[in-house]
């Protein structure tokens, strides 16, 4: 019989144990730490995409109040250019109406200084003009431009346009028309007066776009192209050839477009401003061309992802030597075995087996004795890993602790973003409402105070924006106190704000649980029955009480809401099928504060199954004094 191939030493036991440590614990950690880096990044990126459609939002918002406010100034013009084309029509009859007859200098002379005068054939070309930088240009190269003055052409009547840069010299002029009585030329006037540069620098497209880009950081720079592609204000770019191209491709669309660069990671977006008055020959409308970089939430990432690598890297430490130690001591009992197996083996029988009082490992009874003792060594050597693994999970409890201080600094920054915003919003609505109130007052019984009337009316629409901004705010970052309210006075305040609407309203002596928020309610409300119901809508507000509630109905005679939009009408942003819809936070707010009171909220019809015959918007809210609150 041949002798025993001796086996091979295999690795030490406390190293498998060490491993398997290592296997379980570390893609825990890892998936953790893992699953918060994605949770923070896609909050960045949600905040980022937010913070650009509240920059381009504001960007038009302004653009528009700008455009109003030049409007404005532009027609104040209008008086002394209508006058100007009584010299001009009557050289052309004296002349019989053959241009070349006319003595255009002697009545650029007559007019003063700062006229020039033009006369444009049926072809849109000017023809004769007394200024020789202009002659022969030809408006079909724009066609809008060349329809509308066509139009004018063939009408009677005189027609001013807006101060707009000189094409050949890039001056600001005023210009105005009047056709011939022929109608076979059209006459224009050209004003350039230093006043009107001195005038218009006050309100300047590029100054308030770069207020609002300033505050957003992920912007690189803005520029921005007038109709014809002309860069109006911005640095010029290498590669302004292709980029000329897509501004003129979002004129002509109408629409933003958007180009991305793969190697530097910058996003450009071509913004359409539509600023089209058909009041005007000149079409207003502008390009902002916003280039955004993503190196700011680049290199915060980065911070980030460095911050929950260290982090790891710790962990893996720890629980490294948290496993090593582990190994060691849940080990020990197997290796006294070991020592006192070998010592009996070498002779020494009376050696005890050290497994709390063994004494025998050659008999049965001793051996399982000494495997219950080693196992219960094992139970106390696992408590004390258990021991281990509780301090860790301290540790991890500490990691995300400071993860969630990270958070929340992130949401403080937010906050303050929006609060910079909303104060720099605020403000220039201030300033627009002073000087229109100022230019209304003077404009009163014009038709320019419309124009005004309008401006005003954007102003209200932004304020009211950043009222109901203002309001989500307040509701999710404080914890409501509802306290006991009389409802009646709450309704009759809204209803003094609303002179204009013809609102019944029998009087209620109830008391509600809520808070001073609880006017908004009734605010958008009544804003949103008086603007969708039309000149003659009748308002009745109704309050019954239920039980422990009570049920409050706005309802209307307006056209009312179709079954298709009711489900929906309370989520954010959804907006009514109506052409005057707004931006859907009105009704959103309603259902959070009455939520918020513990009711409940839904549309109806005025006169159940008639959904023609006006709307009624009930809520639910809890009484003060009975089960439900104090």
């Amino acid at each position: 019989m041949g002798a025993k191939s001796p086996e091979q030493p295999s690795l030490p036991f406390a190293l498998y144990l060490m491993l398997a440590i290592l296997l379980a614990m570390v893609p825990v950690v890892c998936l953790i730490s893992f699953v918060d880096y994605m949770g923070v990044r896609q909050e960045l990126e949600t905040n980022a995409q937010e913070f650009q459609d509240q920059t381009e939002a504001g960007i038009i918002l302004s653009m528009d109040l700008v455009d109003t406010g030049l409007k404005v100034f532009d027609n104040t013009l209008n008086r002394e250019m209508r006058e100007g084309f009584g010299p001009f029509l009557a050289e052309y009859e004296r002349a019989g109406g053959d241009p070349t007859a006319m003595d255009l200098s002697r009545v650029g002379e007559e007019l003063g200084e700062g006229f020039d005068l033009y006369l444009i054939n049926a072809s849109g070309v000017i023809e004769y003009t007394t200024n020789p930088f202009e002659s022969g240009y030809d408006f079909k190269e724009i066609p809008y431009f060349y329809d509308q003055i066509t139009g004018i052409r063939l009408g009677d009547n005189f027609a001013a346009d807006r101060v707009v840069p000189e094409i050949s010299t890039g001056e600001l002029r005023k210009y105005a028309y009047m056709p011939t009585p022929d109608h076979r030329y059209l006459l224009e006037l050209g004003l350039a007066e230093s006043e009107i540069r001195q005038w218009r620098t006050g309100l300047e497209y590029r100054d308030t776009a770069r207020e609002l880009v300033d505050l957003n950081p992920n912007i690189d720079g803005i520029r921005l192209y007038d109709c014809l592609g002309t860069l109006v204000s911005g640095e010029a770019y290498p590669d302004d050839d292709r980029r000329i191209l897509l501004v003129r491709q979002a004129y002509r669309e109408r629409a933003t477009l958007e180009t991305k660069n793969a190697t530097t990671g910058e996003l450009t977006r071509y913004l359409f401003i539509n600023l089209t008055d058909s009041d005007y020959a000149s079409d207003m409308s502008m390009v902002a061309e916003l280039t955004y970089s993503t190196k700011a939430a680049e290199a915060k990432l980065a911070g980030m992802l460095g911050q929950h690598a260290s982090i790891l890297l710790i962990g893996l430490l720890i629980i490294s030597c948290l496993s090593v130690l582990a190994a060691h001591y849940l080990t020990r009992p197997v290796r006294m075995l070991v020592v006192d197996v070998d010592a009996v083996a070498r002779g020494d029988l009376d050696r005890p087996i050290r497994a709390s009082g063994a004494e025998e490992f050659v008999d049965l009874g001793e051996s399982i004795s000494a495997m219950v003792t080693a196992l219960e060594e094992t139970i106390r050597r696992l408590r004390g890993s258990e021991e281990e693994i509780t301090r860790y999970s301290r540790t991890l409890e500490e990691e995300v602790s400071n993860r969630t201080a990270a958070l929340e600094e992130s949401s403080q920054m937010t906050n303050l973003y929006l609060d910079i915003m909303c104060h720099d919003i605020s403000n220039a609505n201030n300033v627009a409402g002073l000087y229109s109130d100022i230019l209304l007052a003077g404009l009163e019984g014009e038709h320019e105070a419309e124009y005004l009337r309008k401006a005003k009316m954007g102003l209200a629409k932004s304020i009211e924006i950043i009222k109901n901004v203002s309001t989500i705010r307040d509701i999710h970052e404080h914890t409501p106190v509802l306290r006991p309210m009389e409802l009646d006075p709450a309704i009759r305040r809204e209803i003094e704000h609303f002179p204009d609407f013809s609102i019944t309203y029998a009087g209620t002596g109830v008391a509600v649980l809520a808070d001073d928020l609880l006017p908004g309610v009734f605010a958008n409300l009544l804003g949103n029955a008086g603007k969708f119901g039309g000149p003659d809508v009748g308002i009745t507000i109704r309050v019954e009480e239920r039980g422990e509630e009570v049920e409050v109905s706005v309802e209307d005679t307006g056209p009312g809401i179709s079954d298709t939009v009711k489900r929906d009408l309370f989520r954010r942003f959804k907006k009514g099928e109506d052409a005057l819809a707004g931006t859907g936070l009105g009704l959103y707010i309603c259902r959070m504060l009455v939520e918020r009171y513990g009711g409940r909220i839904r549309a109806d019809d005025r006169v159940r199954g008639e959904p023609g015959r006006g709307a009624a918007i009930r809520f639910t809210l809890r009484k003060a004094g009975t089960g439900g609150g104090p």
